[in-house]
């Protein structure tokens, strides 16, 4: 799973050493700190025990020129979650402006600025189309990394390293900053302090590219027993959208049905 991280418009990011300048943190460095997994899988627990929940998100892409100059693309994203089998994510920015819904049966990803829709068959649940989504299709829904069930044993695949570097504030919640690292990729999360685990932020750090590109989100507006109506996830198309099919490479859609 943290090779898949690295996936997704360059989902991507490195460690910028480790944490620079805090003696604190340089002490914690090697090895796995059984704190910082336990406090992970307190949140991918919570997470995944919530039968449904929306969240908004920003997020940050960066990517990492011939030249060596970086460049960043903003994002942002609502995601609404009812378990098992249900998905409506909507996003929008420099480089996207989208809606994916999944309704138990079948993906939908639909671009408001092009016009266009495709519907492909999937899995029969959350888990498994965010699979299908990403292997076959190759989309990668908001936070994916995070929605599914199994999310820690995920995460941790291949783990080398995890550290507690401290408590943090994000976006004026108080939370605690874990750095966890990979055999290709790192990734960082800031866990809500108390009784609700919910991540605030979340980077993801790139090692094996050039220049070690980074994509962070900071999560925010955390509703967990919102009205999800069936037809929230369903998708009606504008009279002027039209129709193409999934390639499974690149942006997702891109071929003219006949």
């Amino acid at each position: 799973m943290l090779r898949d991280l690295a996936r997704g418009a360059a989902a991507v990011m490195a460690f910028v050493s480790m944490a620079v300048g805090s003696p604190s943190v340089q002490a914690q460095v090697a090895g796995i700190d059984p704190q910082a997994t336990q406090l992970l899988r307190r949140m991918t627990d919570y997470l995944a025990g919530l039968k449904r929940f929306s969240v908004d998100s920003d997020s940050t892409l960066e990517v990492v020129l011939k030249t060596g100059e970086k460049l960043q693309f903003d994002t942002a994203a609502k995601a609404t979650v009812r378990r098992p089998d249900r998905l409506r994510a909507e996003r929008g920015g420099e480089i996207v402006d989208q809606v994916f819904l999944y309704d138990g049966a079948s993906l939908t990803l639909y671009s408001l600025d092009a016009k266009r829709f495709a519907v492909a068959p999937a899995p029969a649940t959350l888990d498994a189309a965010l699979d299908y989504a990403r292997d076959r299709l190759d989309i990668v829904a908001p936070a994916s990394d995070l929605l599914a069930t199994n999310a820690f044993d995920r995460l941790t695949q291949g783990l080398l390293g995890a550290i507690v570097v401290g408590p943090s504030v994000v976006g004026g919640v108080k939370t605690t900053h874990l750095a966890f690292r990979g055999p290709e990729v790192d990734f960082q999360v800031w866990v809500q302090d108390g009784d609700k685990p919910l991540p605030r932020k979340y980077v993801i750090t790139t090692r094996q590219v050039q220049g070690m590109p980074e994509f962070a989100s900071s999560f925010s507006n955390w509703k967990l027993d919102p009205e999800v109506p069936d037809s929230l996830f369903v998708f009606a198309p504008p009279k002027e959208a039209r129709r193409i099919e999934f390639l499974g490479t690149g942006s997702g859609i891109a071929s003219t049905t006949k």
